[in-house]
């Protein structure tokens, strides 16, 4: 698996920019990618965005920063050797929307798979099968599943704020090594017991 993870502009792929990205292949966590570039020329910044990633309007428009278009041909050319490069991660569809969008705009070729892992759903089964109730949001109607609910429930403490990418991705990792394998997989979080074990 590719696990994956965007921090943007904003929610909407055709509006929005991704402004950092990070990544690692499942099957090697050491091999990672991590990159920061600036919006495309108009792409829409919402401020609310903005204070989840922790980065400032000025840095997300900074013109020495690679463009996306080059971020997206740098994160595609490191995937070149992953043998599985089906996309891994929190509501990942999100992210590979964005990173699908930034290579159309790059005018690149896209040649990631539509079908994606999403952490979300091997959570909320996971709980289901261990015959927990399924956290649901009560305002919403929905699940409550965030990435901070899973990370606890597998044992780790919330995602550091503001966001970031790398952060995000070796989270996600995490939470799905231990929700498939019942294993640990990063350094990282070798200190937090799997609480099913």
């Amino acid at each position: 698996m590719l696990v994956l993870d965007i921090e943007s502009s904003g929610l909407d792929a055709e509006k929005c920019s991704i402004v950092s990205l990070g990544a690692l292949d499942f099957d090697n966590p050491n091999n990672q990618f991590y990159a920061e570039c600036r919006v495309w020329d108009g792409a829409h910044i919402d401020p609310d965005a903005l204070k989840v990633n922790g980065f400032s309007e000025a840095e997300v428009t900074d013109t020495n920063k690679m463009t996306e278009g080059e971020l997206i041909r740098n994160f595609i050319g490191w995937t070149a050797d992953i043998s599985n490069r089906t996309f891994c991660g929190q509501n990942v569809s999100f992210d590979r929307d964005m990173s699908k969008a930034a290579a159309h705009r790059a005018h690149f070729n896209w040649t990631f798979a539509h079908r994606t892992i999403d952490t979300h759903t091997l959570a909320y089964m996971h709980i289901i099968k261990a015959g927990l109730p399924a956290p649901i949001d009560a305002e919403h109607h929905r699940s409550a599943l965030n990435l901070d609910a899973i990370l606890n429930y597998c044992g780790i403490p919330d995602e550091p704020e503001p966001h970031n990418a790398l952060t995000g991705a070796k989270c996600h990792a995490e939470v799905a090594s231990r929700l498939l394998y019942n294993k640990k997989l990063l350094p990282e979080f070798s200190a937090y017991e799997i609480p099913w074990l």
